[in-house]
């Protein structure tokens, strides 16, 4: 009779519900903090006064908070700025970093171990701040949105990740295909990136998810307040308090109604800052599982 290891066995019924319980803790951990800064963004002066802070139980409920945001115009391009900033950099970053991943799983490919060893060194090293910057405004970047997207195009942990996967895929299919007269980069779109579907949608995702949430960069080379992106919108408005509406008339303003409260223009912020990462993440988790069954399988 083959003995299962512990955590293969099937639980308890004691085990099973203590589990259940862990792992309902665990998710109410997570949700009940969004929970609070949704509900906060959508209540209205009065809830904000009563709770002395972020809102906990529903009371008067208002879009107040989103109209003025959208009506102003700075939430809405800096919406658009790091969507583009995002769309464009995880093209451009899961590019490259596809080709040299694939480049460098090749035994024979020129230059492969110094350049591995090359990009194994940025684990160690880092060039710095000042040297970043300089070489930024030696390209003249400074001031465009590709000094957003070219100082951390590629990730030396996500080229390694996806070059240790293209390495698991067996010669003998890749070797199969050279026979028959496939040329590297034919290989490589037609058989190499349909296997490799989970981990290049989970590396999309991790170059996404950096690009979106990215603010340091632009502080330190965008000079023109028009192109921020949305997190430096974000961290102007909540972490130092400064208003993005003063001196503008809002909708609210125009109706005669009372404008929605400061707390709650925050937290609609944070709410327009986790909505993209929120749709997305659900749908790359499921190629990622999908991913790990057949690397696991495959050995």
């Amino acid at each position: 009779m083959t003995t299962l290891p512990p955590w293969a066995e099937r639980p308890s019924r004691a085990g099973g519900l203590l589990k259940g319980l862990v792992l309902t803790l665990i998710v109410a951990g997570v949700l009940f903090p969004i929970y609070m800064v949704v509900l906060t963004s959508l209540s209205t002066q009065e809830a904000v006064t009563e709770a002395g802070g972020l809102v906990t139980v529903p009371g008067g409920l208002s879009f107040a908070a989103y109209e003025e945001l959208f009506s102003g115009g700075v939430v809405t391009r800096s919406v658009v700025v790091s969507l583009g900033v995002t769309l464009v950099g995880t093209a451009i970053s899961l590019t490259v970093t596809v080709l040299a991943a694939y480049g460098l799983s090749r035994p024979g490919s020129l230059l492969h171990r110094p350049m591995l060893f090359l990009i194994l060194l940025t684990f160690l090293f880092g060039p710095g701040l000042i040297p970043n910057y300089l070489l930024v405004s030696s390209l003249g970047l400074i001031d465009t949105y590709w000094s957003l997207i070219l100082p951390g195009a590629v990730t030396a942990f996500n080229l390694v990740v996806m070059r240790a996967f293209f390495m698991n895929i067996p010669e003998e299919v890749t070797d199969s295909a050279r026979i028959d007269g496939a040329s590297e980069f034919r290989i490589l779109r037609t058989i190499v990136l349909p296997m490799s579907k989970g981990v290049t949608a989970v590396i999309g995702m991790f170059y996404a998810v950096g690009y979106w949430n990215s603010f340091f960069n632009a502080v330190l080379y965008l000079n023109d307040n028009a192109k921020w992106p949305l997190q430096v919108v974000l961290r102007q408005y909540v972490l130092q308090g400064q208003s993005l509406i003063a001196g503008q008339t809002g909708v609210n303003t125009i109706a005669g109604q009372s404008p929605p409260p400061s707390l709650a223009i925050q937290m609609a912020i944070v709410v327009i800052a986790l909505l993209p990462v929120l749709f997305v993440y659900p749908f790359v988790q499921r190629h990622f599982t999908k991913g790990v069954i057949i690397g696991a399988i495959k050995g």
